[in-house]
């Protein structure tokens, strides 16, 4: 009946938050730096680093522990 969901990993959570708040991939190059470097976090190629899991905590008013 009840099957507990799976925690999202930070790439996964970093989409919903964008998509919950209507952003695209242009709006993170201002943190990332890179268009590039967005769209591998974005697709998961990348892993989110603390320094950019701090900044991401800060953009979005959430806390950095979702994004590590």
């Amino acid at each position: 009946e009840h099957h507990p969901l799976p925690d999202p990993t930070p790439n996964e959570m970093l989409v919903y938050l964008m998509e919950k708040r209507g952003l695209k991939q242009a709006d993170l190059v201002a943190i990332f730096k890179s268009s590039g470097y967005v769209s591998d976090v974005v697709n998961g190629k990348r892993a989110i680093s603390r320094v950019h899991a701090r900044q991401l905590a800060d953009f979005f008013q959430v806390p950095a522990d979702l994004f590590i």
